[in-house]
């Protein structure tokens, strides 16, 4: 196995492992949790729109024509939105009991499912193009990811499954990003995929930085902790540029 293909499955293994994170729900306090997730929230926006136009927009911008390359970006913002749209947003007016739970739950298993796959074809195809985008794109998706699973763990518990049962599902869909990343590595000698992939990426990161994650920032109006947020804005763009010295 090359030195690019073990990064490439190490990272999705990494992220696979974060499905476990609704463990701490068994011993940390509701509030405590939501404390904690804001402020992560505010890091992660800052290390998605880092990633997006610090590395993937100017490395998209380098490879293909720049009217392509937005189209594509574009192609990402729009999948993320139908994803969530017809996917993870459909309910169902039946009763929620163990023998039938909410069909939101199934729902959003698929959805997370497609998402995790994507995450996993982002990250083999951000490798591919050099080590430090690879890095970058891997904290991001891990920065977002954490309260995404604690989110998506959330759903199943309410949609009548045991934690533990909602641990191993969240487990089984997160494995769907190592079958992405095997798809990513057999498909990365094809240049015109990976021309795609890049601001496919740029986008997808854009739609969930813009319109899941700031939209949660907003609902603090505390002058002083909306400060707070924009310092770990600010400290997640850092962390981006900082990778721009890693080669």
């Amino acid at each position: 196995m090359g030195l690019t293909n073990f990064y490439i499955l190490l990272s999705v293994i990494l992220v696979g492992l974060i499905s476990f994170v609704g463990i701490i729900t068994f011993a940390v306090k509701l509030k405590n949790i939501e404390k904690i997730l804001l402020y992560l929230v505010c890091f992660s926006v800052g290390a998605l729109f880092g990633d997006v136009f610090i590395h993937l927009i100017p490395e998209s911008f380098e490879r293909i024509e720049g009217v392509v390359a937005s189209i594509y970006i574009i192609s990402g913002i729009l999948f993320s939105f139908i994803i969530e749209k017809f996917i993870h947003w459909r309910h169902c007016h039946i009763r929620t009991s163990d023998k039938h739970p909410h069909r939101l739950v199934y729902m959003n298993i698929a959805g997370d499912s497609i998402h995790n796959f994507v995450d996993g074809l982002i990250i083999a195809s951000s490798y591919l193009v050099n080590f430090s985008v690879g890095i970058a794109t891997t904290i991001a998706v891990i920065l977002h990811e954490i309260p995404q699973e604690i989110g998506d763990f959330g759903i199943m518990v309410y949609g009548g499954f045991s934690k533990g049962r909602a641990l191993l599902f969240n487990f089984l869909t997160a494995l769907t990003a190592i079958l992405g990343a095997f798809a990513g590595i057999l498909l990365g000698g094809s240049e015109a995929l990976l021309n795609f992939l890049i601001p496919f990426a740029a986008g997808n990161f854009i739609y969930i930085a813009g319109t899941d994650l700031v939209p949660e920032l907003h609902k603090e109006s505390s002058v002083k902790k909306s400060f707070i947020q924009l310092l770990f804005i600010i400290s997640g763009i850092l962390v981006m540029i900082s990778l721009l010295f890693l080669k």
